[in-house]
């Protein structure tokens, strides 16, 4: 049995791309990051939530996507592997 990896492989490239795409949107946005706690000013401290609470949610879609990637992509080597395994174990009988 044969099985044509390409489709998969692109889906895990797709993954792949979203993972180095988002972590580039996280860049851009923990640019408008403030540190310092702004107290006196409403404005800023709302800036400072909204900036905060968008970085939450990139980190947790991020970590996400990335683990889903890294199994794909693990289970993608081992069932190549596995294939060429018994493919070269057939052509030896």
């Amino acid at each position: 049995m044969h099985i044509d990896f390409t489709p998969f492989t692109v889906i895990w490239l797709v993954l792949a791309v979203v993972v180095a795409v988002m972590a580039g949107y996280r860049k851009t946005i923990s640019v408008q990051e403030d540190e310092t706690l702004h107290i006196g000013s409403a404005s800023e401290s709302m800036h400072q939530v909204q900036v905060a609470h968008k970085l939450d949610v990139i980190d947790k879609w991020g970590k996400l996507l990335t683990v889903i990637a890294a199994v794909y992509g693990l289970l993608l080597a081992l069932a190549y592997t596995y294939q060429t395994w018994v493919r070269a174990s057939n052509l030896g009988l």
